[in-house]
């Protein structure tokens, strides 16, 4: 009589059985630990039908790496670059150069690059996925490739918040001085004397005691100093008479009652002077010692300051004009004329019968001609009638219509409450 296996026994050889012949299968087979990765150049041609090389299967592909923020490489713009040296900096080829600039030839993206700008990159597989040009802090290009290969172009600004900002002061010494004091900087004081030059002549009309208010914007960038905004509101007191002004949506600024701030002519056509000479119809002659009438005012500056246009014109005169040496003479709406004397040179696209705008520079403080010094010779005329320019009155511009006063007028309550308010310490 035969013996059988017990059942126990017979299933343990068929389990070795199985696995003996599964680790013959698998031992001649390669292994596959490495992940393959195919790398394709932007430039690679197709393959032609004769090429004996397999093409892998899609699915034998691995994905690839998710392209993360920090995958960004960036490249410093120097004096001298272009793109093509920036591109081969960080390792990309000539036709990657040609590629991305026929992509943005028509928004002309990644034309204007500038020292201390830069560029970022992100490269996946030799591919450029993204380029980012950083203008500045606020202005970036951004290159972004598309599923069907192209590329598409975004332009990504920033605005600053904007924050309320108040500085005061009382007049001691100078606008300047006492401004600086207050924590105003060089450009808002030369702003708050532009905005106020019309009505007070800072050279002559300032006193001790004179105060000033001002309410303007600072700029904030991810909740840090940005710099400087626009003058909402300021007020003088010069000589106990109050001049309010208040900037309105169309940039100007105007007094409470929607008057412009801004007149037909500047007070002065230099900043920051001394006066040297007065308006004077029996003044002695300090050179020639006889006495002449004195028809106009002179501001004794530095040799080089500028010189500005006091209104809106054109240049009749530019050359030299016996004792006043180098002269610009500039008429005004038919009426008026100014005379700028004594300069060293002219600006050089001043000339003879172009057309000039207030505040322009026409020209730097010299002592051509018959001068002691250095300063500038100031005459105003009315129909060729010699005024004195520290006491003529100026006409005004045209001041806001109706409408503009319908929206103008709670604006400017509000600024000056606002200004009141923190002048009392309590915005």
């Amino acid at each position: 009589m035969k013996k059988s296996f017990p059942k126990i026994h017979l299933a343990t050889l068929v389990a070795i059985g199985i696995g003996m012949a599964l680790l013959f299968t698998f031992s001649n087979e390669e292994p596959s630990n490495t992940p393959i990765v195919i790398t394709v150049p932007i430039d690679v041609a197709e393959p032609s039908s004769n090429d004996s090389t397999e093409t892998p299967n899609a699915d034998s592909v691995p994905l690839a790496e998710p392209v993360f923020e920090e995958d960004w490489q960036t490249v410093k713009v120097n004096s001298g670059d272009n793109l093509s040296t920036l591109f081969r900096r960080i390792g990309l080829t000539p036709q990657d150069v040609y590629r991305i600039s026929k992509a943005t030839k028509s928004s002309k993206a990644l034309t204007k690059l500038k020292p201390g700008q830069s560029l970022d990159f992100i490269i996946n597989q030799g591919s450029i996925e993204k380029i980012r040009h950083v203008k500045n802090q606020l202005e970036q290009d951004l290159v972004i490739r598309n599923e069907d290969g192209g590329y598409s172009i975004q332009k990504i600004v920033r605005e600053p918040d904007l924050r309320p900002k108040f500085a005061k002061g009382t007049i001691q010494s100078s606008l300047f001085v006492d401004g600086n004091k207050a924590g105003l900087s060089q450009k808002k004081l030369m702003e708050l004397a532009n905005i106020f030059g019309w009505d007070i002549d800072f050279a002559l009309d300032i006193r001790a005691g004179d105060s000033f208010a001002v309410l303007y914007e600072e700029k904030f960038l991810d909740d840090r100093p940005f710099g400087e905004g626009n003058i909402l509101a300021a007020q003088f007191i010069n000589q106990d008479r109050i001049v309010n002004a208040i900037r309105y949506t169309d940039g100007n600024y105007y007094n409470e009652k929607g008057y412009s701030m801004r007149k037909a002519f500047l007070r002065s056509p230099v900043d920051f002077f001394r006066i040297s000479s007065k308006y004077n119809p029996k003044r002695l002659h300090p050179i020639l010692k006889t006495v002449r009438p004195h028809r106009g005012v002179d501001y004794a500056a530095a040799t080089g300051t500028p010189i500005k246009a006091s209104g809106d014109g054109k240049v009749i005169w530019r050359g030299t004009k016996g004792g006043y040496g180098r002269t610009v003479i500039i008429q005004h709406a038919g009426i008026y004329t100014t005379l700028y004397a004594h300069m060293s040179k002219y600006n050089s696209k001043v000339r003879s019968g172009s057309r000039v705008k207030q505040g322009q520079v026409i020209g730097y403080i010299g002592m051509s001609g018959t001068a002691t010094g250095p300063h500038l010779h100031y005459e105003f005329r009315v129909n060729g009638v010699h005024k004195n320019p520290l006491k003529v009155k100026f006409p005004n511009v045209q001041p806001l219509n109706k409408e503009q006063l319908k929206s103008f007028k709670p604006l400017a309550e509000d600024h000056l409450d606002q200004l009141q308010a923190y002048k009392l310490g309590s915005p």
